[in-house]
C-alpha cells in the first residue's frame, strides 16, 4: 500500500504543479506577448512579445497534457500494480529512469536561454534583441523552477519505486 500512496502523492503533484502553475503562466504569457505585439510598435517590446507568446504557448501545452492525462496515467499504474504488480513496478522504474536522465537536457536547455538572453540583453544594440533576450532570460528562470521542483519529486518518487533501502532508478 506504501507504494500506491507513493504513486498517489507523486502524480497529485505533478497535476497541480501543471494545472495551477505551469497551464495559468503560459496562458499569462501567451495573452501578455500577443498584447505586446498588437499594442506597440516598439522595438523592444515586439522583441518580448514574439518569445513570450512562442514560450507561453509551450507552457500552457505542456501543462495542459501533462495536467490532463495525468488522471487516466494514475488509474493505469495503479491498476497494475493490482493486476501485475512486479511488471508495473519493472515498466514504472524503466519509465522513470528515462525521466531522470533528461534533467540535465533541460537544464542544459535553459542554461542555454539564459546565456543566449545575457548575450542579447547586454552585448548587443538592437533593441528588438535586447527584448528577446530579456524574455529568454525570465523563461530561463520559470524552467528552473518548474524542473527544480519537478526533479526533486521524481528522483524521491523513483527511490520509492526502489523500495526501502533500495537504489534508486
Amino acid at each position: 500500500m506504501a507504494l500506491q500512496d507513493a504513486v498517489a502523492s507523486y502524480f497529485q503533484g505533478e497535476k497541480i504543479e501543471c494545472l495551477v502553475f505551469v497551464l495559468p503562466l503560459g496562458l499569462l504569457a501567451t495573452v501578455f506577448g500577443a498584447w505586446l505585439l498588437v499594442d506597440s510598435r516598439a522595438a523592444f517590446e515586439r522583441g518580448v512579445g514574439w518569445p513570450f507568446v512562442v514560450l507561453g504557448l509551450a507552457l500552457a501545452v505542456t501543462g495542459g497534457a501533462v495536467g490532463f492525462r495525468t488522471p487516466a496515467q494514475v488509474a493505469r499504474l495503479q491498476g497494475g500494480l493490482v493486476a501485475a504488480p512486479q511488471e508495473t513496478l519493472t515498466q514504472e522504474q524503466a519509465r522513470m529512469a528515462k525521466v531522470n536522465a533528461a534533467w540535465p537536457t533541460y537544464a542544459a536547455t535553459f542554461a542555454a536561454f539564459a546565456l543566449c538572453g545575457l548575450g542579447l540583453r547586454f552585448a548587443v544594440r538592437s533593441d528588438f534583441a535586447r527584448g528577446i533576450g530579456v524574455a529568454l532570460l525570465f523563461f530561463a528562470g520559470v524552467g528552473f523552477l518548474i524542473d527544480g521542483f519537478a526533479e526533486r519529486c521524481a528522483k524521491l518518487y523513483t527511490a520509492s519505486l526502489a523500495g526501502p533501502g533500495g537504489p534508486a532508478k
